[in-house]
């Protein structure tokens, strides 16, 4: 789900990439990467023929889903499973096709997808954060000796240096993402639990078959049932806003800086305005701080979307589906503006 629907509204507030990282194609690949990874490890502990599982696996690779029957589906059904592992049944034909999805419900499949897709963000977000931080020490190295004065309630304080404002900035961005990292293990996971979350079809060989293909697929095998506890993406939104809180921060202090009459701080690249084209407006620093506020008011959603009904929700889920894609592109974009930022500072420090 886009952060916003307008072309250049999404440029200043969006991220193509993590949209891309999330979006239809690899959600689409990220579901037939779970079924292919089932036939396999149901092959493995004789619950169908490794003749059924050739099969599948092998027209799952040269499958493509009708999206329109699909979309359409997904309406009826309230989630894609269903409509799809229907066209899969019909692709493989046979008897491998009865033996397709065996035991697994759509939640598994969707929960599964979502584990495989923010390997993918983790990624993106882990290179982000490394290149901030030589951003960081790059201008601590430039400017750290700075004089400046240090502001206690947004009034002067004390005399301080530029590298005493930077440090902190630095520093609550790496705790930042060292509490992402730590959700890793939480949030990279397989779901594979049944209907309601007993495993019923499984028997004996559920631990078996999970681990199998948690191998498969670079993936963690959870010590509980994950259908209703959704304590990993609550935890994983709150590391997001922490990390957007951060960047909000240094958006900020930039802004504040940058004031008529304090000038603390000079940057290329500022924005214009229609009315007054004097103005170099600061507004990478701008949309850190708007970014950090979207991101912290999703947390209560991503909260929210705990409470779920019994043994699985349908209400809940759908609330995840709206929070926490918006939340990783508000990440993604903070990241990249926090970049762009620091990279166009021309100095910092008190004006001589």
């Amino acid at each position: 789900m886009a952060l916003t629907g307008q072309p250049y509204f999404h440029a200043l507030l969006g991220d193509a990439e993590v949209a891309a990282l999330l979006g239809r194609k690899a959600d689409i690949a990220a579901l037939l990467r779970f079924e292919a990874a089932l036939a396999k490890a149901q092959a493995e502990a004789g619950m169908i023929t490794a003749a059924d599982a050739a099969t599948i696996r092998a027209a799952l690779d040269a499958f493509e889903p009708d999206m329109e029957r699909l979309t359409a589906s997904t309406l009826k059904d309230g989630v894609p499973v269903p409509g799809l592992v229907q066209q899969l049944r019909e692709h493989v034909g046979g008897e491998a096709a009865k033996a397709l999805h065996l035991g697994a419900t759509s939640q598994d499949v969707v929960d599964t997808a979502l584990a495989l897709k923010l390997k993918t963000v983790f990624d993106c977000f882990e290179s982000r954060l490394m290149i901030l931080a030589h951003s960081f020490d790059a201008l601590l190295e430039r400017f750290g000796s700075a004089p400046l004065m240090g502001r206690s309630r947004m009034q002067a304080a004390i005399a301080m240096t530029a590298g005493d404002r930077i440090t902190v900035w630095r520093d609550a961005v790496a705790n930042a993402g060292a509490a992402l990292a730590a959700q890793k293990p939480h949030s990279l996971i397989v779901s594979l639990a049944g209907a309601v979350g007993t495993s019923e079809k499984f028997g004996d060989a559920i631990t078996s078959i999970r681990h199998s293909m948690a191998t498969e697929l670079g993936l963690a095998v959870p010590a509980y049932v994950p259908h209703a506890d959704r304590g990993r993406i609550a935890d994983l939104g709150n590391a997001l806003s922490r990390i957007t809180g951060a960047l909000g921060k240094l958006g900020q202090d930039v802004a504040l800086m940058a004031q008529n009459g304090i000038g603390t701080i000079t940057l290329s690249g500022g924005g214009g305005s229609s009315a007054m084209p004097h103005k170099q407006n600061p507004v990478r620093a701008e949309v850190l701080v708007a970014l950090a506020h979207f991101n912290a008011v999703q947390l209560s959603a991503l909260h929210q979307s705990l409470i779920h009904e019994q043994e699985r929700s349908g209400a809940a889920w759908t609330l995840e589906w709206l929070v926490l894609p918006q939340m990783l592109e508000a990440t993604g974009a903070a990241l990249t503006h926090a970049i762009f930022l620091l990279d166009h500072v021309e100095r910092i420090g008190d004006p001589a």
